[in-house]
């Protein structure tokens, strides 16, 4: 049984214990700085290796190499980070910069096996989805740990994760304000309003011709429109609370719910609406019962669509007047007070929010659009 299936696995994993090799990483400063336990998290690797050479010499089966590689993150990423307070402003070594390579090979080719083809199905498939994107994820952090502190990058100009998360966990408060002012005010209400309006004038639209002819050539002009522009307007009309901004909301909502659902309630084919036909189907049961389940994956689409366009929409719109709270107040307050994790902190609470409710409506979508190909074939 090999280690790697593939000739670029065995690359990566060669390119691994080459960087290694070379430098020796935990006998030399500045890594003899860090906290002394990190060198326990050496025993699991070097365990794994004995395993190995064991079952080498015994002819048997090999562990999985997917063991091995995820010991040896476990094992040199906390001496990476670890090891970054001990080069005090100085120019990191070049065997650090190594080390940290052999960490994202490490981290790519751990991905890479778990995307294989005994990670597709069952238990271990469902782990692997998730084990995936994670591991990704955490691989830029990392990164961007690494380059910002080890490169003195200035911290107004991009602070760190560990200050952003530091940052965030002490202003949980605030950002819980910011986020019921936002989010389950101006985005929720006006992403309610606006898509349940764009969907009703759909079907108007589609029951009188002319009103598809005229309202769809306005949709589109409409969309065109720069929010920076459409905000001010409606912060005079409605005020500086979240009706403002929930307006702005269901302006940017409204016409891509339109268009796709008028789209969708012409994707039935003729066969189909033949068949209705031939049953004495009326208008509106045609409608019920074939357009707008044909319609659905169209009307899904705007929805995810408009659940980014409500939060940008929002957050915009709260930089041209609002009370003093608020996630678009906040990060225009803080940018002009140079507080810079606060604002990398805001901008964190508003991309976990949106992932989350583009989630929501991907799982409600997945139930409800069971029977599409696109759905079947995932």
């Amino acid at each position: 049984m090999n280690f790697v299936a593939t000739a670029f696995q065995r690359t990566l994993l060669y390119l691994i214990v080459i960087l290694i090799m070379l430098l020796y990483p935990l006998l030399e400063p500045p890594y003899l700085s860090g906290p002394r336990w990190l060198s326990v998290l050496m025993l699991p690797l070097l365990a794994y290796i004995i395993l190995v050479l064991v079952q080498r010499y015994r002819r048997n089966a090999l562990p999985p190499l997917e063991i091995g590689v995820g010991l040896f993150l476990l094992a040199f990423v906390p001496i990476c980070l670890a090891s970054l307070r001990g080069f005090a402003g100085e120019e990191a070594p070049r065997n650090y910069w190594t080390t940290v390579a052999a960490c994202v090979l490490a981290a790519w080719l751990l991905n890479d096996l778990l995307s294989g083809a005994k990670y597709r199905s069952g238990w271990w498939g469902n782990i692997a989805k998730f084990a995936v994107p994670t591991i990704f994820s955490l691989t830029l952090l990392f990164l961007w740990e690494v380059l910002v502190r080890a490169l003195a990058i200035p911290f107004v100009l991009l602070p760190p994760p560990t200050a952003i998360a530091q940052r965030l966990a002490n202003s949980l408060p605030v950002l819980m304000a910011d986020v019921n002012q936002t989010i389950f005010r101006s985005v929720l209400i006006g992403y309610a309003l606006g898509c349940a309006a764009g969907f009703a004038a759909a079907i108007v639209a589609d029951r009188f011709v002319f009103l598809r002819r005229g309202l769809l050539p306005i949709g589109n002009m409409v969309s065109a429109l720069p929010i920076i522009g459409v905000a001010p307007i409606m912060v005079m009309w409605f005020g500086f609370d979240w009706q403002s901004k929930a307006a702005v909301v269901v302006i940017m909502t409204f016409f891509p719910m339109l268009v796709n659902t008028v789209a969708g309630l012409a994707a039935s084919g003729h066969m189909e609406r033949d068949l209705m036909r031939t049953y004495a189907s009326g208008y509106w049961q045609t409608l019920v019962k074939l357009r707008l389940p044909a319609a659905m994956p169209f009307i899904f689409n705007a929805l995810k669509i408009n659940s980014t366009l409500a939060l940008i929409g929002a957050i915009v719109a709260e930089f041209f007047g609002t009370p003093v709270v608020g996630m678009g107040f906040r990060i225009s307050t803080e940018v002009g007070r140079m507080n810079v994790d606060m604002v990398w902190a805001e901008i964190a609470v508003a991309a976990l929010a949106g992932s989350v409710f583009y989630g929501v409506i991907a799982l409600v979508e997945r139930a409800v659009t069971f029977w599409h190909p696109s759905i079947r074939g995932g």
